[in-house]
């Protein structure tokens, strides 16, 4: 049996768009890259060496996981990467710019512009309101007030805490403050998140739920997603999972999610028809109105014939003449009453004459 006849004609569309984006991904330069990237501890006379030799890329708007044990060097490398440690060689790369190079202040503008943080602890401020601590972020990047509470509510309504916005911290269960720590990472829709055990503290349910909404987000935005777990399960969310041990690669492994390509492309081919049928919508709807104006504007001809002797029946029907409209039914009868009339007086003055001459 062949592919086509499997396929309807609309599917096989949508499959060559999800084929095609992921060509055109494989083009663009990699938003990450790591080269020979080394961390050395030192304590004493010690060497330790959390981190040695990496490299890979992670491309824009790819889901990347690092997997391994506790003492790995997953985490170290998560820090190097947002720049919160400085790497002791190799090099950094984030959107061309080598993060090892900079300063704490070009650090601390960059971290502001393009990267977001998810934290294990969730790491919210217990004197702030769940709509404050969302808004915190857009504070330093100078949003306005009004927009910023905007921003805020409407994150929090689609991470499903619109009951919860005006709630602290300690009045919220677990589940929902690291709710709260997605909005704030979020909110700003920065290019990169960098997620550090998201669900270390949630149990099973909560953590799925976690999860896919962390996915969702950030494909509905096409946002690059960085998350350190040691939980394979989680691993399977990403379409890139890096193992790590000892401070090395393992192995890398590209994971395919052909469901999920498909759904994103049926919801751009959705979307896509769903705006041209709203402009032939208003198309058809201009036209009609242009229609409709033309005919207002035009007289209505009513039909006519012509007796034998001259007189003009109009037949019955409605004529429209500057808006108002007239039953020309009743105006035939009134027409032809003042003809009548008119012929009556034509033949009184006929005869006026005649009965002269007989005098």
């Amino acid at each position: 049996m062949l592919l086509e006849d499997v396929l309807t004609r609309k599917e096989g569309e949508i499959l060559e768009k999800v084929l095609q984006k992921k060509m055109d991904a494989k083009k663009e330069p990699a938003v990450i890259e790591i080269k020979n990237v080394k961390k050395v501890y030192r304590m004493g006379s010690e060497r330790i060496c959390a981190v040695d030799d990496v490299s890979f890329e992670i491309n824009k708007g790819e889901f990347c996981c690092l997997l391994g044990t506790s003492g790995s060097g997953k985490s170290t490398l998560l820090n190097l990467m947002a720049g919160i440690e400085k790497a002791s060689g190799g090099q950094i790369l984030i959107k061309g710019k080598d993060v090892r190079k900079m300063s704490e202040k070009q650090l601390a503008k960059f971290r502001q512009k393009y990267l977001g943080f998810v934290f294990q602890s969730y790491n919210l401020l217990n004197s702030m309101t769940a709509l404050e601590n969302v808004e915190f972020p857009l504070v330093f990047k100078r949003v306005p007030s009004r927009r910023r509470r905007k921003m805020a509510k409407e994150m929090l309504v689609k991470v499903g805490l619109s009951e919860r916005i005006n709630h602290r911290p300690k009045q919220m269960s677990g589940g929902q403050q690291q709710r709260v720590g997605i909005a704030r990472a979020f909110v700003a829709k920065p290019e990169i998140v960098f997620a550090d055990e998201p669900t270390g503290n949630l149990d099973t349910r909560t953590t799925m739920e976690v999860m896919k909404l962390i996915k969702q987000i950030a494909r509905d935005n096409q946002q690059t997603i960085v998350m350190v777990t040691h939980d394979p399960r989680l691993a399977d969310f990403a379409d890139k999972i890096i193992h790590i041990l000892d401070g090395k690669i393992q192995s890398v492994e590209l994971i395919e999610h052909p469901i999920d390509s498909f759904e994103e492309a049926v919801e751009e081919t959705a979307a896509a028809e769903g705006k041209e049928n709203k402009t032939d919508e208003k198309s058809a709807q201009d036209g009609g109105v242009i229609a409709g104006v033309q005919e207002t504007t035009k007289t209505a001809e009513p039909d006519s014939t012509v007796s034998g002797d001259g007189d003009v029946t109009i037949g019955e029907q409605d004529t429209q003449f500057d808006g108002k409209v007239t039953d020309v039914g009743e105006g035939d009868k009134r027409a032809q009453d003042a003809r009548k009339g008119k012929k009556t007086k034509e033949r009184g003055q006929t005869k006026a004459p005649a009965q002269e001459n007989e005098k």
